[in-house]
């Protein structure tokens, strides 16, 4: 896909327009985007950790009793006075269901296999959450929508020093089953449960005045799917799609830019008139700020520089478009000595703190 075939398609007359805004003004622009994170738990030795690095702002995952699917506004209270007296704000908050777990492994699927009535069980959860994260002034919160969770081969590439990086080669996958135990789900049927979603949960996002962030599916499949499932989350025309059903300023992505980057024949070029798409719409509500080496198809997760997409542009682009939220980091890469990938993560908070820095 080339720059003039995606505005084409896109209708971005008037993103084109928006870079031929002079250097002066674009340098004049405040930037409002952060530095946080997402690992967890969300308890009092991982914040002091957050804390030590300048990581203010982060995606929390509350304490929830009795295997509730939704947190209560007194625990989203207590996760946030605990955050705060370090100086951490809770600025969205995981749901402990819709991850990206496989479908196999999932204890709560209804909603992924369209088994009523226990979709909608699961749905008003969902909605609870949202009423109480707003309760609590918690703005957003992240879910996804996915069958297969995210696909990786068993082995590991060697990276600089003794890590390792995580790696997908389509060719050399093994799927352990032909099949989940979703069957087979076309591209009517993914559409179908994911509408189904949308319809009963944005309406309570939009009346809460709560963000709502949707992970694409990692990494994007061929046409015909994988293990029987087509991921129509896994292309960028999917996720246009996904933005336009249930229009509303609340209905957006959690735009993992490595994920969108394994969607694309060469990252490089092509990732940054995505971020402007996405961005220039505000259909963007947070940023897993992750690097790859490679494509679709083919790629192992790096180091933020030393992958194929230069991080210095990105970064320009997302102040561009007025970005005002959160850059994670996200799937660092593992080392022996490293447990819980706290150094790389680290590494990751210094080098993104250091980019919003250089376009301030």
């Amino acid at each position: 896909m080339n720059r003039r075939q995606f505005f084409s398609a896109s209708g971005g007359a008037a993103l084109a327009a928006s870079q031929s805004t002079p250097a002066s003004a674009q340098a004049s622009k405040p930037v409002l985007m952060r530095v946080g994170c997402q690992s967890a738990p969300t308890n009092e030795t991982h914040v002091q950790y957050f804390a030590r690095y300048g990581v203010k702002d982060i995606c929390g995952y509350p304490q929830i009793a009795d295997g509730r699917l939704y947190a209560t506004v007194d625990e989203l209270n207590r996760m946030r006075e605990m955050t705060a007296r370090y100086g951490v704000t809770v600025e969205s908050i995981a749901l402990p269901f819709l991850t990206s777990s496989h479908i196999d492994r999932e204890r709560h699927p209804a909603i992924m296999l369209a088994q009523s009535p226990e979709r909608d069980r699961d749905i008003e959860a969902v909605q609870n959450m949202i009423r109480n994260c707003a309760s609590a002034g918690i703005p957003c919160v992240k879910y996804n929508m996915s069958i297969l969770g995210v696909l990786r081969l068993a082995g590991r590439t060697p990276g600089r020093g003794d890590s390792t990086y995580s790696t997908w080669r389509l060719a050399d996958a093994r799927p352990s089953t032909p099949l989940t135990r979703a069957g087979r789900v076309d591209a009517d049927a993914a559409w179908e449960r994911i509408t189904y979603f949308l319809e009963r949960v944005v309406p309570v996002a939009e009346e809460y005045k709560v963000r709502i962030a949707c992970h694409p599916h990692d990494p994007g499949v061929p046409p015909e799917g994988y293990q029987g499932v087509v991921r129509v989350l896994g292309t960028v025309d999917g996720l246009k799609k996904f933005v336009s059903i249930k229009e509303s300023p609340y209905h957006g992505l959690n735009f993992c830019q490595g994920t969108v980057s394994e969607m694309l024949a060469d990252p490089g070029k092509e990732i940054f008139d995505v971020i402007r798409y996405f961005g220039a719409r505000q259909k963007i509500f947070n940023v897993h700020f992750r690097n790859i080496r490679g494509h679709r198809n083919d790629f192992i997760e790096v180091y933020p520089d030393e992958g194929d997409v230069n991080f210095v542009e990105a970064i320009k682009v997302y102040k561009e478009v007025g970005y005002p939220y959160l850059l994670m980091p996200d799937h660092v890469p593992q080392a022996p000595n490293d447990p819980g990938g706290l150094q790389s993560f680290a590494f990751c908070y210094g080098y993104i703190k250091a980019l919003i820095q250089a376009v301030s």
